[in-house]
């Protein structure tokens, strides 16, 4: 295997080493957490990890609850880029 395709194929799939803390994907909270990682790796430029820890792609819509949850969060909160990102998600 070439190092060009290796290197092609970890970039569509995130930094494997990056991890995320999720609970078991049958766990009820799991949506809830997976909607923060996939914020959280966007906000870290890396939606990649967070996509491929997930088994979620950005803008799953059964995640939009979620997403709208941490964006009155982010308000409140007046974290001005995770309330970006979650608007963006939203869109």
């Amino acid at each position: 295997m070439s190092r060009a395709f290796v290197k092609e194929d970890a970039a569509s799939w995130g930094d494997p080493s990056k991890r995320y803390s999720l609970p078991e994907r049958g766990d009820p909270s799991f949506d809830e957490a997976a909607a923060d990682a996939l914020l959280e790796g966007a906000r870290e430029g890396d939606t990649g990890s967070a996509e491929s820890a997930t088994g979620y792609y950005w803008g799953e819509k059964k995640l939009r609850p979620y997403v709208a949850k941490i964006l009155e969060r982010a308000r409140r909160e007046k974290d001005e880029r995770l309330e970006q990102l979650a608007e963006r998600y939203l869109k």
